[in-house]
C-alpha cells in the first residue's frame, strides 16, 4: 500500500518585522557545546554526573542517544537536569550522528576505548565534513577504523577496549573539534595524549579553551602552554555536576536584534565568569554600534542609535559570522568579513549561501576565499534558502526585522540548537517576552 503519512515538506515561515525597538529579557536554553563537552566527560568519568539546565535539542540529543548505544546511562528525561552513569561501553552499536560536527568528531574517539564494532552515519551533507585528519590520527593511535573514500562518513570504528595513546600530529585547520574530539576520550587512552597541530592556525580557538577547562573540571591533568601542543596525562575522571551557561551563539541574533531595532534585549542568568567568548562579542557589537553590559538582570545589548559596518578576523567566533552578515547588510557603512574559510565546511557552506541569499535580497556582497565584503543598500522581501543550517535561519529573521515580506524556506531546521526559536522570536518581536 502506499505510505498515507509520508513526511511532508516544511512550509515557508515569515519572519515577523518590528514595529519599534525590540525590548526584552530572555532565558535562553544552554550551551550547544557545554552541554556536548559535558556528555562525553560524563560518560567516560568513574562515576556518575549530572549536567544541570543543559540544552534539549537534536544535536545534544543525539549525542546523549549515541553515548546511550555504546552504553552509557543516560537519561534526559528531567529537561532541567540529566543524570549520566557510565558503563562499560561496547558494541554492535550505530550512532546517528545527523548533521552535528560534536558527534560526529567527539564519538569515534570514545568508540576506540569500546569493545566491539560502532558504526557511524547521518544525514547526506555530513559526509561531506571534513573528518579525516581525526580518522588519520585515531589510526596512528593504533585504533582500527574502515570509512568512505577520503576518510570521511560512514565509518566503523573496531574497538578493543582500549587504546595506547601517545603522541599524534593532526592539521585542525579545518575544525578545532577535531582537536576537542581526541582531547575528550584521552585520559582513558593507556599512555595518555600528546595533540600537535600543524598547518593553518586552529578556529574557534575559543571552544579549544572551552574543552581544556571542562576537562581540567573533570580532573584530567591538561597542559596546553606550549601552543599548538596538548599534552593530557592519563588517568580516571571523575563524575561532577556541571552547570551549563546559556547559549552564547544562540543568544547573538536576540542580541542583533536590539541593534538593529535600537531596542535592548537582556540575557537571563549569565554568569560572572563565563566559558564562552562573551568578551569577543562585546568588542563586535560595540564596533557596530551597540552596547554590551554584564548586571544582576543578566547579558544585555544595547543599540546605539546607527548600525556601524565592521572590518574583522571572525577566524576564532566563525559561529556568529551569519548574524554578523545580517547585520552588515543593514549598516550604514561597508563591512569586510574574513578568517571564516572554515565555515563552507559547516552545516553547509555558508560563505557561499549567505553571499547567494543576501544577494538576492538586494544586499550588494563579493564572496571571498576566507569570507564576505558586504556593501549596503535597500533590501527587500523574498524567499530566503535555509540549507537546514539553523545560523543561516537566524540571518534571515534578523534581515526580517526591518524588511517585510522575508519568508524562509525551512524555519525548523533551528532545532538543531533551539527548537523553540520560532516561537521565542516571534514573542520577542511582539513584545510579549
Amino acid at each position: 500500500m502506499p505510505n498515507l503519512t509520508a513526511i511532508r515538506p516544511p512550509q515557508p515561515w515569515t519572519a515577523p518585522t518590528a514595529t519599534g525597538p525590540v525590548e526584552a529579557t530572555l532565558r535562553l536554553p544552554g550551551s550547544k557545546s557545554m552541554t556536548a563537552r559535558a556528555l562525553v566527560l560524563s560518560a567516560c568519568a568513574g562515576g556518575p554526573s549530572t549536567l544541570r539546565r543543559p540544552l534539549r535539542a537534536r544535536d545534544t540529543e543525539l549525542m546523549g542517544a549515541g553515548l546511550r548505544a555504546m552504553g552509557a546511562h543516560v537519561s534526559v528525561v528531567d529537561d532541567e537536569r540529566w543524570l549520566v552513569r557510565p558503563h562499560h561501553l561496547q558494541g554492535p552499536a550505530h550512532v546517528d550522528v545527523g548533521l552535528a560536527g560534536t558527534v560526529m568528531r567527539f564519538l569515534p574517539p570514545v568508540a576506540g576505548l569500546a569493545t566491539g564494532t560502532i558504526t557511524f552515519d547521518g544525514d547526506p551533507h555530513a559526509r561531506l565534513r571534513p573528518l579525516g585528519p581525526l580518522v588519520g590520527a585515531l589510526r596512528a593511535l593504533g585504533v582500527r577504523i574502515d570509512a568512505a573514500p577520503g576518510d570521511g562518513l560512514p565509518l566503523t570504528v573496531h574497538g578493543t577496549g582500549r587504546v595506547a595513546g601517545g603522541e599524534v600530529i593532526i592539521d585542525a585547520s579545518a575544525s578545532s573539534q577535531l582537536v576537542s574530539g581526541l582531547l575528550l576520550a584521552s585520559a582513558g587512552f593507556d599512555r595518555g595524549l600528546v595533540v600537535r597541530h600543524v598547518g593553518r592556525p586552529v578556529p574557534s580557538a575559543p571552544h579549544l579553551r572551552m574543552t581544556v577547562q571542562m576537562m581540567r573540571a573533570a580532573g584530567a591533568g591538561v597542559d596546553d602552554s606550549t601552543p599548538d601542543v596538548w599534552a593530557v596525562e592519563p588517568g580516571r575522571l571523575s563524575g561532577r555536576g556541571w552547570d551549563i551557561e546559556p547559549d552564547l551563539s544562540g543568544a547573538v541574533p536576540f542580541f542583533a536584534a536590539a541593534l538593529i531595532t535600537d531596542g535592548e534585549v537582556t540575557l537571563r542568568d549569565w554568569p560572572r565568569s563565563s566559558a564562552q567568548p562573551v568578551d569577543r562579542l562585546r568588542a563586535l557589537l560595540g564596533q557596530m554600534g551597540g552596547e554590551v553590559v554584564l548586571g544582576t538582570d543578566g547579558l544585555t545589548v544595547r543599540g546605539g542609535g546607527r548600525l556601524h559596518g565592521l572590518d574583522a578576523d571572525l577566524s576564532d567566533v566563525g559561529e556568529l559570522t551569519p548574524a554578523l552578515a545580517a547585520l552588515a547588510t543593514l549598516a550604514d557603512s561597508p563591512s569586510r568579513l574574513s578568517g571564516v574559510g572554515h565555515i563552507r565546511g559547516h552545516e553547509t557552506d555558508r560563505v557561499a549561501a549567505l553571499a547567494r541569499e543576501l544577494s538576492a535580497l538586494g544586499a550588494d556582497i563579493c564572496e571571498t576565499t576566507d569570507g564576505l565584503e558586504i556593501r549596503p543598500r535597500p533590501m527587500r522581501g523574498g524567499m530566503f534558502r535555509t540549507y537546514d543550517d539553523h545560523r543561516m535561519a537566524h540571518a534571515a529573521s534578523l534581515i526580517g526585522l526591518v524588511v517585510p515580506g522575508i519568508e524562509l524556506d525551512d524555519v525548523a531546521c533551528t532545532s538543531k540548537t533551539m527548537p523553540e526559536f520560532p516561537a521565542l522570536w516571534s514573542a520577542m518581536v511582539a513584545g510579549k517576552s
